[in-house]
Formats: structure tokens, sequence, C-alpha cells
């Protein structure tokens, strides 16, 4: 699928400085020179900050790791997690339509969304708060249909429960992720059929637990989630790369040559013409006299 900029682009982008001082410290897990190769956590810091990647947060970001523009621009249009259009300000709902999902209701949740979003995916609903659009198998399959919203996934969804969860986020709300109809993880829909008698600690499992302590399921990051660790930089780091940020190799152009300097033999091949010892070699009228011979010499020492 050919993937294009969008036509209305902002004026300029900047990291915030949390977000900046988060990207500069990604850059130190590669070798001096080998800067370039953050470029998809750097390009994902900042549609995390604006929602959506622009020209000129890919411009930016292409200068801050000191590659050309066009590198960068591959990125961002090659990979589908970045979106290169405006998303809703509260969500871009992203629902599962492979197999499993699309069996157990997908193409019901997708009409959902054209109703209460858009007709179309990639396309702003009427206040701007949200957005949509169909993605490949989120690996959820046992609780299908499902949708990503913001970081979660919503599970067991059904085209009212759906609804129910686009209202309740566009009142400030953050519904609970997880499974929509009360299962604790992905066990049978009939309940448990094995195990019947083992407890858990806690009424939620560790993923749906963690989303509910930090409520940021919706909340774009902006780097003042957690403190800025580099353990990297603690162990010896590697030497510099050979070929430095701006992508010209200065590595020495010239190969280590043992024979360099040595007489030409009696056979006239200079060392850079030499043939590979062959009994194979079909027999020429241009070979020296004797050189057969000499080869076998030197097989047998």
């Amino acid at each position: 699928m050919l993937r294009r900029l969008h036509p209305v682009q902002p004026d300029s982008f900047e990291f915030t400085p949390a977000n900046l001082e988060w990207a500069r410290a990604q850059m130190t897990k590669y070798p001096e020179g080998r800067q370039q190769s953050a470029i998809i956590p750097v390009l994902w810091r900042a549609q995390e900050q604006e929602g959506w990647l622009s020209r000129p947060a890919i411009e930016y970001c292409a200068e801050l790791l000191g590659m050309a523009y066009i590198r960068a621009l591959e990125v961002a249009t090659f990979y589908f997690m970045f979106q290169l259009q405006p998303v809703g300000k509260v969500a871009n709902i992203q629902i599962c339509g492979t197999t499993t999902c699309m069996i157990c209701g997908a193409e019901a949740l997708i009409e959902v969304c054209k109703r209460k979003i858009a007709p179309t995916p990639h396309t702003l609903s009427a206040d701007g708060k949200f957005s949509w659009e169909e993605v490949e198998c989120l690996g959820a399959c046992a609780n299908a249909p499902m949708a990503q919203i913001g970081k979660d996934y919503y599970e067991d969804l059904t085209p009212e429960t759906l609804e129910v969860l686009i209202d309740r986020m566009s009142a400030g709300e953050v519904p609970q992720p997880g499974s929509q109809t009360g299962r604790f993880a992905s066990e049978p829909v009939v309940g448990l059929t094995s195990l019947v008698d083992a407890k858990g600690h806690s009424a939620m499992n560790a993923s749906v637990q963690l989303a509910t302590e930090l409520g940021e399921t919706l909340k774009r990051i902006d780097g003042t989630e957690v403190p800025i660790l580099t353990k990297w930089r603690d162990s010896p780091q590697p030497e510099a790369a050979a070929d430095d940020q701006s992508g010209r190799d200065t590595a020495p152009e010239t190969e280590p040559r043992p024979s360099e300097g040595d007489p030409v033999d009696k056979t006239g091949v200079t060392e850079q013409e030499a043939h590979a010892s062959s009994a194979a070699r079909p027999v020429s009228a241009r070979e020296p006299a004797g050189v057969r011979a000499e080869e076998a010499d030197v097989k047998k020492d």
C-alpha cells in the first residue's frame, strides 16, 4: 500500500524537554556514529507527543540523528504503526479485522465506528475526539472480537459495548481495559474446564491490573511516566563505528595485500592475478611450461 504524508502539515515540530532528554538517552544505546539506529523509537516518541507523524516531526528526528530526511521518511512510510495523518485527540480506535475477529463480529464493530466516528478510516470525528482504522491481527484471538484503544486492549466486544466505551471516553472516562464480559484472561467462555480450584491473587489479570493502577490507557507518552534510566551506560561501551553519522564510509579503502612488493614469480603472473590451483583447470596454450608440476610439488609439501 502506498502511504503518503497528509496534505495539511503544521509549520514546525519540536520535542518537549522531557521527550528530548528521553530521545538523547536512546541514542546512547548505540556506538558513536550509529545514532541513526534509534530512528524507530525516536519517531515513535514524536508520534506519541503529537498523536501522529507530520513532515516537520520526521525532519526534526532526522536532524536530531544526523541522517538524511529521505531515510527517516522511508522508515515512517514503511511501518504502519506510524500514523501519517491526524488522529483523534482522545483516541484512535484500532479494530482487529483478521480472521478470528472477523468471524466473531469485527465487521459489526467497524459499522459502529463508521456511524459514531466517521464513514471512512483515518478520518477525524466531527468533534475531533476520535478516529478509527482496521488493523491486522493484534494477537488476542481467544478474546475476539477486540480492539486496541490507546495503550491497551479491549476484548470480547459487541457493538453495544463498543458504543458504550466510545461514549464513556468522550465524557472523559477511562474504562477498564481487558475483557468486557468479565473473563479473567483468555479462559474458555463457558468457564474453566481444568485447574478449577486454582485461585488468583487479584480480581484482574496482571495487564489489566497495571493499566488500572496507572490509569494511562488514553494518555500519550510525554516523558514524565517513569524515570529515564540508561543502565547500558554502566557497562563498557563499544568502539566508535567506522562510518560517521553523515553516512560516508571513513574506513580505509585499501585492503591489506600480503604479497605486495614481492617480485613476480617466473610464471609472469602477478600476485593480483594468480590462479587458484585446481586439477580441473583446462590446459591453456598460454600456460607457462612446468607450472602444473610446480603446483603439484607445492601440494606435496
